[in-house]
């Protein structure tokens, strides 16, 4: 089974711990196409080397470098040469890149499959609805990261089979609890982008009047730093709460194991809401107790294993913080749930089994039009 995967996602070495688990499944032979880097916003992502054991990682010019929409690979069509059994889009079904690769595929006879996280109802102008339709009709396959993504495929017309399944999974050799790295006082973390959507102002505004002894530890870049930098100082508690850069992929569970508990408090806004909040995942295998707002995936992915406050809700989250603050035996047991959780549904290894078993359908029945939804957890 020669696989052809097109991802700028695993440019983040962490990432590609996906592919390795693929590569050894029975019969894979895979070539991943990537990017040497890719720009998001003021940050550029470069191309890591961390997992590359057993698959061909191929590295190709990109055009439109940081523009998810429009960005191609000039040079694709070579990379059907020897012809692939699969091809594995990993982007949108109303990116340029999609729509090219899968018109390749259909030229070569290729059956295919797109990725999706939109999980809002959204309609694009030309000539993105035109490369949607077109992706549509092309795909014998869809891979939706969450359910509401899996609604809106059947919402905009998709009718082919769809199976759910998130885009990466976690590797629990690298995350996992060190007890001994957790030292007083309590350390409140927060990874990601710095943008309105993540409501990383709400964080701050709950650590006003949050009695006890406690630090803030907010990672990340974006538009809204210098507004949460000046946000804190407003509050007077800037002097406990520290701004960073985001840390290497490879070094996330250092950081993550010094935290008494990550929050991600994310806000549904007219054109995005949480699609999945991976650090999450990454922080229940490392059994820090989550807190995250009801935006999206976020309940669907921490379940019964983490605290969930309603959007916005300054107030909510400043009790959930209390209680994991006066209560050790409940961030005890949320982190323990937390990685039981993660082991059971969120590794790489699973993931990459799943997306297998859909390889295997999709070669088997490559033009049946199979309309059931396979179930996230």
């Amino acid at each position: 089974m020669r696989v052809l995967m097109v991802s700028k996602a695993v440019v983040v070495g962490a990432y590609q711990r996906k592919l390795e688990e693929l590569a050894a499944l029975p019969g894979v032979e895979l070539t991943v196409v990537v990017p040497p880097m890719w720009r998001e916003g003021s940050t550029t992502h470069r191309l890591e080397h961390a997992y590359t054991r057993g698959y061909r990682l191929v590295v190709d010019p990109i055009l439109f470098n940081g523009r998810h929409h429009l960005h191609l690979y000039p040079k694709l069509a070579r990379r059907f040469t020897p012809r692939p059994d699969i091809l594995h889009v990993d982007e949108e079904p109303y990116n340029a890149v999609t729509g090219h690769a899968l018109w390749l595929a259909r030229q070569h006879g290729v059956p295919a499959l797109f990725f999706t996280w939109q999980n809002l109802l959204r309609h694009y102008p030309p000539p993105f609805r035109q490369i949607e339709l077109f992706s549509y009709r092309n795909a014998g396959f869809a891979i939706a990261g969450n359910q509401e993504a899996a609604e809106v495929l059947r919402a905009k017309g998709y009718g082919g089979p769809v199976a759910v399944i998130p885009q990466f999974g976690i590797d629990p050799t690298a995350f996992h609890p060190l007890h001994d790295s957790k030292a007083p006082p309590f350390r409140i973390g927060y990874m990601g982008r710095l943008v309105p959507g993540k409501g990383v102002d709400t964080l701050l505004r709950a650590g006003q009047g949050l009695a006890g002894e406690w630090r803030m530890e907010i990672r990340g870049d974006g538009e809204s730093k210098a507004s949460l930098v000046a946000l804190a100082q407003s509050l007077g508690i800037a002097d406990r709460v520290e701004f960073a850069p985001y840390v290497s992929s490879v070094d996330v569970p250092a950081y993550l194991n010094r935290l008494s508990a990550l929050v991600l408090p994310s806000r549904t806004m007219p054109s995005w809401k949480e699609q999945f909040g991976r650090i999450l995942i990454e922080a229940m295998a490392c059994e820090v107790p989550v807190v995250g707002s009801a935006s999206g995936e976020i309940p669907n992915v921490i379940g019964d294993a983490g605290l969930v406050f309603p959007e916005d809700d300054v107030n909510a989250l400043r009790v959930q913080l209390a209680r994991l603050m006066v209560d050790p035996a409940l961030a005890d047991d949320l982190g323990q749930r937390g990685r039981v959780r993660v082991l059971a549904h969120y590794t790489h290894a699973q993931v990459a089994a799943a997306t297998y078993d859909v390889y295997r359908k999709l070669i088997r029945h490559p033009a049946e039009a199979n309309a059931a939804i396979i179930a996230a957890p």
